[in-house]
């Protein structure tokens, strides 16, 4: 057994635990150090540590100083990951940041064209695509089981956000909006279902139901809480989102629908069934499909455990990132985007943003 891969991690919120737990359930990974500079977060993820010695840094540069790790896993609030990865992309270590990449185009842009470069692994956190049933969905649909896709459809219905320290992801501004916060795994999963980029999108959403009596240091939450989002593509395809974040109750609460030129796959989230359709003979098959190898199940059904461990053997190989910094840009763009459409009422072109 080869020596293990040192994580250090940078943010210890939900998502920064989220990966603890994941790199801990690893078949050879270690956490060696922690930077948070919330006093709570980092008191949160020496517990997880459950009796393992960790480094711990209320400065995530005095841990970037101390050249202890082999992979820098960055899960700080979103309007942090400009400067954060500028930062850590000077040590020239492996990097894994969560979604979104940046808030705004400009900086995405920024970090995509510094990582383009970047003579180590650069991987963005798009778990989503990792998601056992919507995983088998995207290789029976490249498969051509289903004939040349055309339609795409994707919905969520599920709980408002959750409350973050000092409440940072009640505000647009330092989140990127709804649309870029919650929906870039969306757009990311577009994108790679479709195999094609966006030419055009067209949006409706409000903030109608969530966070209305919520105001802070006198500025009321202005985070949109449902949309409707039509993308269409270079291919000729389109695909569609739904977002309701006050539908708590839904029995499922992510579905994909794909829909080709011969047949239909249906993936759904949290039983697992995945459902496919042959047009001209009829005949449905449907199955729960499930991944043995998941150790972690964590908060997206053992995506971000079977992520890490493509992580792994991208980092022990020295190969290309499976989900790399121009996948992290397009999915801030489309969001970008369709923020764009819903102030502006109408449609926008990508050209227009970049």
């Amino acid at each position: 057994m080869s020596a293990p891969i040192r994580y250090g991690l940078i943010g210890t919120g939900m998502m920064g635990l989220e990966h603890q737990r994941n790199i801990y359930g690893l078949p050879n990974g270690e956490v060696v150090a922690i930077a948070d500079s919330h006093e709570e977060s980092r008191h949160w993820a020496q517990f997880t540590a459950d009796g393992r010695d960790l480094q711990t840094f209320a400065d995530y540069r005095d841990l970037l100083a101390a050249d202890i790790c082999d992979i820098y896993v960055i899960s700080t609030p979103n309007m942090t990951h400009r400067d954060v990865l500028v930062d850590v992309m000077k040590s020239g270590k492996a990097i894994v940041v969560e979604k979104p990449l940046c808030t705004t185009i400009a900086d995405a842009t920024e970090i995509r064209d510094l990582a383009r470069e970047y003579p180590n692994l650069f991987w963005v956190g798009l778990e989503y695509r990792y998601m056992p049933p919507v995983a088998r969905a995207i290789a029976l649909a490249h498969s051509g089981s289903i004939g040349d896709l055309k339609m795409l459809a994707i919905r969520e219905h599920r709980h408002p956000f959750l409350v973050k320290v000092n409440n940072w992801n009640r505000f647009s501004e330092n989140t990127g909006g709804t649309l870029v916060e919650k929906c870039c795994h969306f757009f990311d999963l577009m994108r790679l279902i479709l195999r094609s980029n966006p030419v055009a999108v067209m949006a409706s959403g409000g903030q109608d139901v969530n966070h209305l009596d919520e105001s802070y240091d006198g500025r009321p939450s202005d985070i949109l809480d449902n949309a409707f989002v039509i993308v269409e593509f270079e291919s000729g395809a389109r695909a569609s989102l739904d977002l309701s974040m006050f539908a708590d109750t839904s029995r499922e609460h992510e579905e994909v629908s794909i829909v080709g030129t011969t047949g239909k796959i249906e993936a759904f989230l949290p039983s697992g069934r995945l459902i496919r359709a042959e047009r001209h003979s009829g005949v449905i098959t449907e199955e729960v499909i499930a991944d043995t190898r998941v150790a972690v199940e964590g908060f997206h059904h053992g995506a971000s455990y079977l992520e890490h461990l493509d992580i792994q053997t991208a980092w022990r190989e020295g190969s290309r990132a499976l989900v790399t910094a121009d996948d992290g840009w397009w999915s801030v763009v489309m969001g970008v985007a369709a923020h764009r459409s819903i102030d502006e009422k109408r449609r926008v072109e990508i050209a227009e943003l970049i």
